[in-house]
């Protein structure tokens, strides 16, 4: 667990930046799900992409390359990968706004069934 958590530590600028990135992205009504805007073809009429979603892309494969998940961009949800003791994989589970990681949750569950890192 340490070593995410010092891992976080290195990751937590760039995680507020996906956020703030899709803010705005979402603030000009783009989707980048679809790399288009809502309504609209293409991907913003100068067959370039928005400067925030390469940057936002650039992020994300960091986090990729980290092997950490990102679960949601809107509320800078991240797992990373964890075995215990006992073997079991397991996410340890981080949001945006929280002071360090203190909660994990099985493989196939979600956020939903969080609980806390002292229960490890």
């Amino acid at each position: 667990m340490d070593e995410a958590r010092s891992l976080l530590k290195d990751l937590l600028p760039d995680l507020a930046e996906v956020v703030r990135l899709k803010r705005v992205l979402d603030a000009r009504r783009y989707d980048i799900y679809r790399h288009q805007y809502f309504g609209g073809a293409g991907p913003n009429g100068t067959g370039s992409y928005p400067r925030e979603l390469e940057s936002l892309v650039k992020l994300l494969r960091k986090f990729d390359e980290e092997g950490v998940l990102v679960k949601s961009l809107d509320e800078g949800l991240i797992d990373f990968p964890h075995v215990r003791e006992n073997g079991e994989e397991i996410f340890l589970c981080y949001k945006l706004g929280e002071e360090n990681i203190l909660f994990w949750h099985p493989m196939e569950t979600g956020f939903a069934a969080r609980r806390k890192t002292s229960e490890l």
